[in-house]
């Protein structure tokens, strides 16, 4: 610094500063809060805090012949959802569909994501990658209504199943699984092939010189090195599968937890909070 600057800069601001990250320097702990604390306490008001009012909205009443919305305190809306069979029946649908597409979701995308990250070259590899990632560029509303032409009598698949003397269910809840595994299978692969990505090549070869055969060091192996991939990836699917109520009003007319929320947000928003607390937690447990 020159004499000129030296002169301009303000006294102690130097010191000061250099007293305060010698400070940080010797107090990680408290040099890691101050870097979280911005972050954290976003998340704890904009996703926490409107958890906190979507609950204090499912334990206020409505009023029956206005429909709106009485601050009093009640628990008849959780009541409602476990004494009503029709709830209990639209929440067991809707997690033995997410549950099912998460398995489907898996079982396609481990040989994909190992194609990618184990066997294809660094060009191709950068290809697929790509192609993965291409259908999340797409407009949810235009792939949705894609599947509903080709699940239509007379769609693709009908043209492709007819030879083969198949009835295809079209607009079901078969129709909805291939639906939502096609819309959630990128959130899958991706996690997958990460963590294949990291597996390091040194473990597989000992296994090998092991005398162990290649299924079994998958299993032994692979399989649990990369089950944290397949978890995270399994979070996405299954809960984007379970709020989800755009696909289900478009391809089936069977009620699901996101389709039976946005129809009653209107005429019953404090039961529309209470189913959505209820879903949180089947997402959570």
């Amino acid at each position: 610094m020159s004499t000129v600057d030296s002169d301009l800069a303000p006294p102690g601001d130097a010191g000061l500063a250099r007293r305060f990250s010698t400070f940080l320097h010797r107090h990680p702990r408290l040099r890691l809060a101050g870097l979280l604390a911005g972050p954290v306490g976003w998340l704890v008001i904009a996703y926490l805090g409107s958890l906190f009012i979507l609950l204090l909205s499912s334990l206020w009443q409505t009023n029956p012949f206005t429909a709106e919305v009485v601050h009093e305190w009640t628990l008849d809306n959780f009541r409602n959802l476990f004494e009503r069979d029709v709830y209990r029946n639209v929440t067991w649908r809707t997690v033995k569909m997410a549950g099912l597409v998460t398995l489907a979701d898996a079982v396609l995308a481990f040989p994909i994501a190992y194609y990618m990250a184990r066997v294809a070259s660094r060009r191709t590899r950068n290809i697929l990658v790509v192609a993965v990632l291409m259908p999340l560029w797409a407009s949810y509303l235009v792939k949705a209504y894609a599947w509903r032409t080709m699940l239509a009598n007379g769609g693709v698949l009908d043209w492709a199943l007819g030879p083969f003397g198949i009835d295809f269910p079209g607009f079901s809840s078969v129709g909805l699984w291939l639906v939502f595994t096609y819309l959630w299978l990128p959130f899958m692969i991706l996690p997958v092939y990460a963590g294949l990505e990291r597996l390091p090549s040194s473990l597989l070869e000992a296994s090998a010189d092991l005398g162990a055969k290649s299924f079994r060091t998958f299993l032994r192996v692979t399989l649990p090195l990369v089950f944290p991939a397949v978890v995270a990836g399994s979070i996405f699917t299954f809960s984007l599968t379970l709020g989800d109520y755009i696909a289900p009003g478009l391809i089936t007319s069977e009620q699901y937890i996101g389709t039976v929320i946005y129809s009653i947000r209107g005429q019953a928003l404090p039961a529309a909070a209470a189913f959505t607390d209820s879903s949180a937690g089947t997402v959570q447990s």
